[in-house]
């Protein structure tokens, strides 16, 4: 009887025990490996800036009512022809370049642009010739101004000069790198007059 009592004690005592109690607590799942973060490439170097370049050759442009012409020789960069006023005769306007060092020189061309006319009281051109050396936008520049009676060759070495009374010399002598550039207005003073605005305009809208 003792024996039958435990036999059932054993049973009620497993009865009332959680299944949950009796089973294996579940094994957590590995944490997964940290992954190594993904080193960025590095970037490709920006290509290095690169300065516009200024050039400080001259561009010459016609101004209103200029006539441009190409130009009849290697030496001119520029000739134009500018429309007479008041029944005067046109005008003509070349720029010259030699390269650098070429042409002669200030002083030299002065002198020749000189020789090219003559005064009607038969004083001396060279006397009477106008020159002023300035700066434009950092560019040495030397006017030259004479009035008189053209007497110049009509080609360099012909012997044969034109003769033409009442006319005017504008000209410059701009020295930027790369040579100096000559720039003549030769006719009519009146014809000249009317256009010197123009003309040191066109002087300054061809530097850079």
């Amino acid at each position: 009887m003792h024996i039958a009592f435990a036999l059932a004690a054993l049973l009620l005592l497993s009865a009332c025990t959680s299944p949950d109690d009796a089973r294996t607590p579940p094994q957590s799942a590995p944490a997964p490996a940290p992954t190594a973060a993904a080193t960025p490439a590095p970037a490709a170097p920006a290509p290095p800036a690169t300065a516009p370049v200024a050039s400080s050759a001259p561009r010459w442009s016609a101004q209103a009512g200029w006539i441009e012409e190409p130009p009849t020789s290697a030496m001119r960069k520029a000739q134009f022809r500018l429309p007479g006023v008041d029944g005067a005769g046109e005008a003509t306007l070349v720029v010259y370049h030699f390269g650098p060092g070429g042409g002669g020189g200030v002083e030299a061309n002065v002198a020749r642009w000189a020789s090219q006319f003559e005064q009607p009281d038969g004083s001396d051109s060279a006397a009477a010739l106008k020159t002023a050396a300035r700066t434009l936008k950092g560019v040495a520049l030397t006017d030259v101004d004479l009035a008189g009676t053209y007497v110049a060759e009509t080609s360099p070495g012909s012997g044969e000069r034109v003769r033409a009374e009442g006319w005017r010399l504008l000209a410059a002598i701009l020295e930027p790198a790369g040579g100096p550039y000559y720039v003549k207005l030769v006719g009519p003073a009146a014809t000249v007059a009317q256009h010197e605005a123009r003309y040191h305009a066109f002087l300054a809208a061809a530097l850079p």
